[in-house]
């Protein structure tokens, strides 16, 4: 039986969440991301973190017709090789180490790849690539993260490269978004191009995986923005991917 909408994964964080008369550990997801998938017309699966799947990630993956690698808590800094800043909080190993497999197991088996965020870092740091771990330290400025925990005065631009998959998903080489983030790239990870910087300091806030159909990683939240055409963009070429076709 053909599968009526591409699915797609999208992986979950894993923390401490109170419902009913409950307090326990629990995946957990925006449902803005969900609804954003769906309203791209693909059917969301979320994946939470599981030991076996680091192990064998194509158990997951050969669900899949797109991957997206959600935004959240900061990475535990021993993945690329660093000691963790004060300010450096909330790790969860065991999601840094699903999504790393996942991540580098995807990007192999070309299957379409939206990293958000949080997400972004995991697909750079997934390839060697390192992070800032505290931004206001090295930018003497605190504009990506405004107002912790809301999007709130979270708009800025930022400037494609021609012809990068970010500008041709974006539709243009400015792209107004809305952030939410405190760490950054450093180095860039192997194979990978920044295609994206912000015009409030050029940090990089785009990375692609030319040699790929679809691997993208955004510093913004295209989920919390309707405007945006970035998950939308994912699901088509997942679509593609799941019929055997190229690149949109």
């Amino acid at each position: 039986m053909n599968k009526l909408r591409p699915v797609i994964g999208i992986t979950t964080s894993l923390t401490r969440a109170q419902w009913s008369t409950w307090d326990q550990q629990a995946a957990l997801l925006s449902f803005a991301y969900i609804d954003a998938i769906q309203r791209a017309g693909a059917l969301a699966l979320m994946i939470a973190p599981d030991p076996a799947l680091v192990e064998r990630p194509d158990e997951a993956l050969d669900l899949l017709d797109g991957l997206i690698i959600s935004g959240g808590s900061d990475i535990d800094p021993s993945a690329y090789g660093q000691d963790p800043h004060p300010l450096t909080i909330d790790t969860v190993p065991e999601r840094d180490q699903l999504e790393l497999a996942l991540t580098r197991r995807a990007v192999e088996l070309d299957l379409p790849v939206l990293g958000i965020c949080r997400g972004m870092q995991v697909l750079n740091v997934a390839f060697g690539g390192t992070l800032i771990q505290h931004l206001p330290d090295e930018l003497g400025h605190q504009h990506h993260r405004r107002s912790p925990g809301s999007f709130d005065g979270a708009d800025h631009d930022v400037r494609l490269k021609p012809g990068s998959l970010a500008a041709r998903v974006a539709g243009g080489h400015t792209h107004v978004t809305l952030s939410h983030h405190h760490q950054g790239i450093a180095s860039i990870g192997e194979g990978l191009e920044v295609t994206g910087h912000s015009t409030l300091d050029d940090l990089p806030e785009a990375i692609e995986a030319p040699a790929q159909h679809f691997v993208l990683g955004v510093q913004w939240h295209p989920e919390a923005d309707e405007r945006s055409p970035v998950i939308a963009a994912l699901v088509r070429q997942a679509a593609l991917y799941r019929n055997g076709r190229g690149s949109l």
